[in-house]
């Protein structure tokens, strides 16, 4: 369990870092090749740390940071598509104004992050 727990956590960190590189870059550049391979390794990143926790945690269960986390998968999913149509379209104006929807996606995974967080931190504490 210790090392799923630590791959779980290198993956989401990983996920964390990567998903806000690229978006940061995006909001002041715009939108290109390299967001687009952020946004898919992101995914990526958070969706492996995501299977590790919940083999630990034997499963999924209804709540809050299920909700969250599940909705922030599916968006960044969507993203992450939607961001590969809008590159190939070529369309100057949405590869401009993509950040938009790009920081409510990841305002939105950053509720689900710090979910888990808060959670993980009240388990080790023994507030569950």
């Amino acid at each position: 369990m210790q090392l799923k727990l630590l791959l779980g956590t290198v993956f989401i960190s990983a996920a964390l870092v990567i998903y806000t590189a690229a978006v940061l870059h995006e909001k002041v550049w715009k939108l290109g090749k390299l967001n687009l391979s952020l946004f898919w390794l992101g995914l990526i990143a958070d969706m492996t740390g995501t299977e590790f926790m919940r083999q630990i945690a034997g499963g999924f269960s209804l709540s809050l940071h299920f909700t969250t986390g599940l909705i922030a998968l599916l968006l960044m999913l969507f993203h992450a598509v939607w961001a590969t149509l809008v590159l190939k379209s070529g369309d100057e104006d949405k590869i401009r104004t993509f950040h938009r929807y790009s920081l409510v996606v990841w305002m939105f995974w950053l509720v689900a992050y710090f979910s888990g967080l808060a959670l993980a931190m009240g388990v080790s504490l023994g507030f569950n």
